[in-house]
């Protein structure tokens, strides 16, 4: 008896898995990767850059109508929200009341800081710099990677320092000689 049984149950899995469908049919084309949409035009949204334990993180957030450079250097200065914090988002930005302010042009923001750059951590200025050319309503119509970023320090007479904020949130200094022919060129 206990032979019929153990002979039926081996039947059964044998029937179940045979009759399952699946053959070997190696990779098959499906057609193009599925793609989402952003529900919020970028206009409409601010990107504030925080910090997470791996470097900076972008943060969106809604802007109100016209906002533009100045509207997301205020969102920064005023620091992760509750649920920013929660998720373990934090700012290297110096505490207090100090304001940035930030005016665009044509491709590029001017950022008048009340520090100097050397007083800040690195991180801290990746933020700034990736916030500002992050922004809404930078006219020129340029990716956040190639708006120009010019930072003038509180205090210093020399000109601004010119960076840009790379794919990875990072503030980099724009090669000045080869700007120069790009400007040249136009």
């Amino acid at each position: 008896m206990r032979t019929k049984h153990t002979l039926a149950l081996l039947l059964t899995a044998v029937v179940a898995l045979a009759g399952c469908g699946v053959t070997d049919t190696g990779p098959v084309r499906a057609g193009a990767p599925a793609r989402g949409q952003v529900t919020v035009p970028a206009a409409e949204l601010l990107r504030v850059y925080f910090l997470a334990p791996h470097g900076t993180w972008p943060v969106a957030r809604p802007a109100s109508p016209g906002a533009g450079p100045q509207a997301a250097l205020n969102a920064l200065l005023a620091g992760p929200t509750r649920p920013e914090r929660a998720r373990g988002l934090v700012t290297a930005l110096p505490g207090g009341s100090r304001r940035v302010q930030a005016r665009p042009s044509a491709g590029a923001v001017d950022l008048y800081l009340p520090w100097v750059v050397s007083e800040l951590r690195r991180l801290a200025v990746n933020q700034l710099v990736c916030t500002a050319a992050a922004a809404p309503g930078i006219p020129g119509g340029r990716r956040p990677v190639d708006v120009v970023v010019r930072v003038h320090e509180s205090g210093l007479a020399a000109g601004p320092w010119l960076v840009a904020c790379d794919e990875s949130g990072t503030a980099v200094p724009i090669d000045v000689p080869a700007q120069r022919k790009e400007g040249a060129a136009s």
